[in-house]
């Protein structure tokens, strides 16, 4: 029997991957680009002189976060003609995947929905890119792929077995990105980056979160800090973790990007490979932990009330992403008052921005 190609590669930690030169890397598709993590990707990348096209439908994106000097395309990343003439016309040779809908509660009550962007857009995609012989695919994925497990912290090889139906669709796009890859004859290659929970926004604030609809707990805290909002919902106060509330393990998008920027340039130079790393710190922190490192940095306490445990939330999701080393990954934004400042800045600034750069629902 053939040996089935694009299969999860084993990897050893004390052996750094070979990566092609910054310089060779060719132009990169970013769908997404127009969102938090897809702009600081596309961020990374033109800041190193990488050519980026961005392509996004703005259902969720903003105007705001199109990086300068990208080029920017408006649509889905499943219009396979659409994506066909791009590859084509730019000279594409590396999509990065961000596109997709990432709220566990809304996943809960529109399943079909997240099926259908998370799942069956990625597929399109997939196949398009193998098609046009395009040479790697990086997926953005989620820690939300794993089972539940007793808090310790999750590793690569851990069991797959989401509790919601945005990871399933995530842990189903993965697999459908590996053997379409798989079956490319000019061997595209796959990069798979499970985030545990992204935090903070761009140093230099040229980017950052900016929802129509926020459900992340630091941007709907910053809003807080900035009196737009009154006060912050902590859903559950009873989960099995030292202040009842939920554990997570928070890492810089900054860092984030530069780790995509990484896995692009290993996974070019081992062409009909797929690799999957973990990517957090490997420190949990609470939500109260991150309302009062906020309240210390905005100098002004962050008021809450508790609420209900949100449907598919677990009590803890902490990385083990030693095997990142791999990729020559050193974080440089660990800390999370770091992280909560960053957001925070962004938020100011992001709040007096004129009102036809917020976030626009198609």
């Amino acid at each position: 029997m053939a040996k089935h190609r694009n299969r999860p590669t084993p990897i050893v930690q004390s052996e750094p991957l070979p990566k092609i030169p910054i310089a060779d890397c060719p132009a990169v598709l970013v769908t997404g680009g127009a969102g938090y993590i897809g702009s600081h990707a596309a961020l990374a990348l033109l800041d190193q002189g990488v050519k980026v096209v961005v392509l996004d439908d703005m259902s969720t994106g903003s105007s705001l976060l199109v990086p300068e000097g990208a080029v920017f395309v408006r649509g889905k990343a499943g219009d396979s003609a659409l994506v066909t003439r791009i590859i084509r016309r730019e000279n594409i040779g590396a999509v990065m995947h961000f596109a997709a809908s990432i709220s566990v509660g809304d996943s809960v009550t529109q399943p079909a929905a997240y099926y259908r962007n998370n799942l069956v857009e990625t597929l399109e995609l997939a196949d398009t890119a193998a098609a046009a012989g395009v040479g790697a695919v990086l997926l953005s994925s989620t820690a939300a792929v794993y089972a539940e497990n007793d808090g310790s912290r999750l590793r690569e090889t851990d069991r797959l077995d989401p509790i919601n139906p945005y990871g399933a669709s995530k842990a189903m796009a993965e697999r459908v990105l590996r053997d379409i890859a798989a079956a490319s004859p000019h061997g595209m290659s796959v990069g798979i980056l499970r985030y545990f929970n992204v935090a903070g926004a761009d140093p230099l604030g040229r980017s950052g979160q900016n929802s129509l609809h926020p459900h992340h707990l630091i941007e709907i805290a910053t809003q807080v800090a900035t009196g737009q909002r009154d006060m912050i919902t902590v859903h559950g106060n009873d989960y099995p973790t030292p202040d009842g509330s939920g554990v997570r393990d928070y890492v810089h998008v900054s860092d984030i990007a530069a780790a995509h920027v990484l896995l692009l340039r290993t996974i070019l130079a081992a062409k009909g490979q797929s690799l999957t790393f973990n990517l957090g710190y490997g420190e949990g922190q609470s939500v109260l932990d991150v309302l009062s490192a906020l309240g210390k940095v905005s100098g002004r306490n962050i008021p809450y009330s508790f609420g209900p445990r949100r449907a598919g939330d677990p009590a803890s999701l902490v990385a083990d992403a030693s095997l990142a080393s791999a990729l020559g990954w050193t974080p440089a934004y660990k800390d999370l008052t770091t992280m909560v400042g960053h957001a925070l800045a962004w938020e100011r600034q992001r709040s007096k921005a004129p009102e036809d750069a917020v976030a626009v629902a198609a």
